[in-house]
C-alpha cells in the first residue's frame, strides 16, 4: 500500500511521492535472521518497559530498527546485531525527546543528559542518571556493550557516542534560534547529529572489521566516511520531511534550508536537495574506488560496509511506518504503508566538482590530482 495519511490531513509541502533516487550500490540485501533479531529486541524492549503505554510502544516499534540493522548489516554476526538493534530502539526514543527540546533551557537539558549518558557508558555504576526504565535499559546496554567489545572497539564506540551527543546539542541550540541556518552551517551540524560513527562502530563489530587506525583515520577515509554519513542524512531528511512538517518554526532539514536560501517553496527546493545529495554520491564512488586500489583486506571490507549502509538505509526508509505513516497525520502506525520509490541510473546533478560549501568541499580535495 502507499504512504498513509488520515483523512483530512493537511497537504504536504513537498508532495506525497518523492523523486527517483540515484543508488549505484547493490540493493535488496537483508540478513536472513532479521525476524529473529527483531523478536529478541522487542522482547528486550518489553522487559525494560522503555515505552510508557501501548501507543508509545507502537510508535517505537514503527521505527523498524531491526530491519534497519538487518539491511545495513546483511551478513553480520547475530549477537552484535541484536545489541545494536536494541541500542537503536533506545536511541530513537532519546532522539525524539531531544528533538522536542528547543531554546536555551532545552539545549542545556540535551547537553547535560548527553554528558551523563556518555559517562554511564564509559564507567559502570556512576549513578548520574535518574532512576527509571530508560536509565535501567541504558545501563543494561552499556554493561553488555563493555562485555562484548574489545578495548579498542569500546573506545571507538564511546567517541562515536560523544560525536552524536555533540551533534544533538548543536542541533538543539540551532533549533532554538528562529532563523533557518545557512547551508554550510547546517551541513556541518547534520553530519555530526546523525550518528554516523555510532552506526559504523556496530557495523564493524558485527562484520568483524578491524581497520588499523593508521588507515582508518587518514584524511581520504575520513572524508569518505563523512560523505556516507551526509548521504544518509540527506535521505533521512527527504523521507522524514512530512513527519516533521508540523513544527513551528519549521524543522531544520536540508529541504527547508535550501528553500530559505533560494527564496522558494520546499517543493521547489527538492531538485537542489537531490542535486547536492547526488553530487556527494558521485564523490563517494570516485573516492571509494581510489582508496580501494591499495586497500588492505580490512579496509576493503570497511569500504563495502559503507556501501551496504548507503543502500540498506535507503531501502529501510521506504517501508518504515515511522516515515510512511507519520505520527503527525496518523493516530497509530499503519502496517504496510510504504513509499512508492523509483530509481534512476544517473545522478540528477552530473557535476564532479566540489559544491560551494566549505564544510564538505575538503572531501573533493582528497581525490588524486586535486589541488590541496
Amino acid at each position: 500500500m502507499p504512504t498513509a495519511y488520515a483523512e483530512g490531513s493537511r497537504p504536504s509541502r513537498i508532495g506525497w511521492e518523492l523523486p527517483a533516487f540515484y543508488c549505484p550500490f547493490e540493493r535488496g540485501l537483508i540478513h536472513p535472521e532479521a525476524a529473529a533479531v527483531e523478536k529478541r529486541a522487542v522482547d528486550w524492549i518489553d522487559a525494560y518497559g522503555i515505552y510508557p503505554d501501548a501507543t508509545e510502544r507502537a510508535w517505537g516499534l514503527a521505527t523498524n530498527s531491526a530491519e534497519f540493522t538487518s539491511r545495513i548489516i546483511p551478513h553480520g554476526a547475530v549477537e552484535p546485531m541484536v545489541l545494536f538493534t536494541e541500542w537503536n530502539y533506545w536511541a530513537f526514543s532519546t532522539d525524539d525527546w531531544q528533538d522536542s527540546e528547543t531554546g536555551p533551557a532545552g539545549t542545556a537539558t540535551v547537553a547535560d543528559h548527553g554528558a551523563r549518558m556518555i559517562r554511564t557508558i564509559e564507567a559502570p555504576g556512576t549513578g548520574l542518571l535518574p532512576p527509571g526504565p530508560q536509565t535501567a535499559a541504558l545501563e543494561d546496554l552499556a554493561a553488555r556493550t563493555r562485555a562484548m567489545l574489545t578495548p579498542v572497539q569500546l573506545r571507538r564506540f564511546v567517541e562515536a557516542v560523544r560525536e552524536w551527543v555533540l551533534g544533538a546539542t548543536w542541533q538543539a541550540a540551532s533549533a532554538g534560534r528562529t532563523a533557518m541556518p545557512g547551508l554550510n552551517e547546517f551541513v556541518a551540524k547534520r553530519i555530526a547529529s546523525n550518528g554516523t560513527r555510532f552506526t559504523l562502530s556496530w557495523c564493524d563489530v558485527a562484520n568483524g572489521i578491524a581497520v588499523p587506525g593508521e588507515e582508518l583515520y587518514t584524511a581520504p577515509v575520513q572524508a569518505l566516511t563523512d560523505a556516507a554519513g551526509f548521504i544518509v542524512s540527506c535521505d533521512n531528511d527527504l523521507f522524514s520531511y512530512n513527519k516533521d512538517d508540523h513544527q513551528v518554526p519549521w524543522e531544520q532539514n536540508l529541504v527547508n534550508v535550501l528553500a530559505a536560501r533560494d527564496g522558494c517553496t520546499p517543493a521547489e527546493a527538492l531538485p537542489a536537495a537531490y542535486a547536492l545529495r547526488d553530487r556527494a554520491v558521485t564523490l563517494f564512488q570516485r573516492l571509494r574506488e581510489q582508496i580501494g586500489r591499495d586497500a588492505g583486506e580490512q579496509l576493503g571490507r570497511y569500504l563495502l560496509s559503507l556501501e551496504h549502509w548507503l543502500a540498506g538505509d535507503l531501502e529501510y526508509h521506504v517501508g518504515a511506518p515511522r516515515y510512511a505513516s507519520p505520527r503527525n497525520r496518523n493516530a497509530l502506525p499503519v502496517d504496510g504503508a510504504r513509499f512508492d520509490i523509483s530509481w534512476r541510473d544517473t545522478p540528477s546533478d552530473p557535476s564532479t566538482d566540489a559544491p560551494p560549501v566549505p564544510a564538505i568541499a575538503w572531501w573533493w580535495q582528497q581525490l588524486d590530482g586535486a589541488r590541496r
